[in-house]
């Protein structure tokens, strides 16, 4: 074999180190987090239109709606680029401005179009719709992501998934969760120990596997569970980033993931394997592959629209249009979410993230010099 054969062979199972793929926003991770949106539309329209979730496809060969492995991709994404941007920022106010611009001014529009919305499919008259205390509480519970209210008078009552007005929001809470602990975490410098990364990846992992066949009703412990589920995915976006210069992106390693996944099919682990895998593989097609896909970042980020308008609009086109297919329920969805999607970007997401490097100094002036983050980037 020649040296130049051995250097391609090397290349594809080695592949370029995570650490020399994350400058710059030279990457396909808004591509991957559109589509992994588009899929979350996609595993909910079985729900909206049949009811439960069980005949999704995905269901019955791995155990997991598709819907979960998406929210796993947003995770996966999500813990990696917050660990970094933890890194980048040197004072905690501008890392806590960017998630608030980045979160905040989208869900409030999208929640009050949804209480215009529901005014005009609602069972009820407008004025008995917003004489109900529920209409004019489901905007600041939707604000607190904690205690999201699911319902609005008299909208969605026939419709086969009743009456859920969007059963996407709750994954929020769990994803400020996160990065709540990534602020504690890294306040009190473990990110900078990566023994003390691997401590807590070991313990997200058993809690996670824990949580797997353990199903508490309600209450904390019922919040509990459900962060150990998906903050999986973020956990293990959050240690990529800490062993960066360590990880090789490569389709070789993909693979080997993949196989490994596969010989757990038929143990519960399966899904968290096939998460580890999916986690991988993102990493590899979104930040060490290149080509022309990345054209799209110059289009915008249009997942977080994708993702917090889909299910109410779903669910309005179900109430249009009874007894539709899954197929005809997103062939009508889709189109008329990217069109929100699109306005929410350009018209408001955008706009917000402009005002991160403002809203951060007044912040920074305020605080205190405590809150000056330690750096990631001295792990060892």
């Amino acid at each position: 074999m020649t040296v130049r054969s051995q250097s391609a062979s090397s290349h594809w199972l080695l592949g370029a180190r995570l650490a020399d793929c994350l400058g710059g926003r030279d990457n396909h991770l808004n591509l991957i987090r559109m589509v992994a949106a588009a899929a979350v539309l996609v595993s909910h329209a079985y729900a909206i239109t049949i009811g439960s979730e069980t005949a999704e496809p995905l269901v019955a060969s791995t155990g997991t709606t598709l819907g979960f492995y998406a929210v796993a991709v947003f995770f996966a994404i999500s813990g990696l680029l917050i660990a970094r941007s933890f890194d980048r920022h040197q004072h905690l106010g501008r890392f806590v401005s960017a998630r608030i611009l980045r979160l905040y001014p989208a869900l409030v529009v999208a929640l009050i179009l949804t209480v215009l919305g529901g005014a005009a499919l609602s069972q009820l008259d407008p004025a008995a719709y917003f004489s109900r205390a529920a209409t004019w509480t489901y905007v600041p519970r939707g604000l607190s992501l904690a205690f999201l209210q699911h319902r609005l008078p008299g909208l969605f009552l026939d419709n086969p998934f009743s009456p859920g007005v969007n059963g996407s929001l709750w994954t929020l809470f769990y994803e400020v969760a996160c990065y709540a602990l990534v602020v504690v975490v890294g306040m009190v410098g473990l990110l900078r120990s990566r023994p003390g990364i691997a401590v807590l990846l070991v313990a997200v992992t058993a809690a996670h596997i824990h949580g797997l066949t353990w199903a508490p009703a309600d209450g904390i412990a019922y919040r509990l569970d459900l962060l150990s589920r998906i903050g999986f995915a973020f956990a293990l976006g959050t240690a990529a980033y800490v062993w960066r210069d360590r990880i090789h992106l490569g389709p070789g390693f993909a693979a080997a993931l993949w196989v490994g996944a596969l010989t757990l099919s038929s143990t519960f682990l399966f899904g968290s394997a096939i998460t580890v895998a999916l986690a991988y593989t993102v990493f590899w097609l979104g930040m060490g592959m290149k080509g022309p896909l990345l054209a799209y970042n110059r289009l915008g980020d249009y997942s977080y629209g994708v993702y917090i308008y889909a299910f109410p609009i779903q669910q309005a086109v179900m109430q249009l249009g009874p007894g539709q297919s899954p197929i005809v329920n997103i062939a009508i969805s889709m189109p008329l979410t990217l069109i929100m999607a699109v306005l929410s970007w350009h018209l408001i997401e955008e706009r917000s993230l402009a005002l991160v490097s403002p809203f951060g100094e007044v912040i920074t002036r305020l605080w205190p010099r405590w809150a000056r983050v330690p750096r990631v980037s001295q792990a060892g």
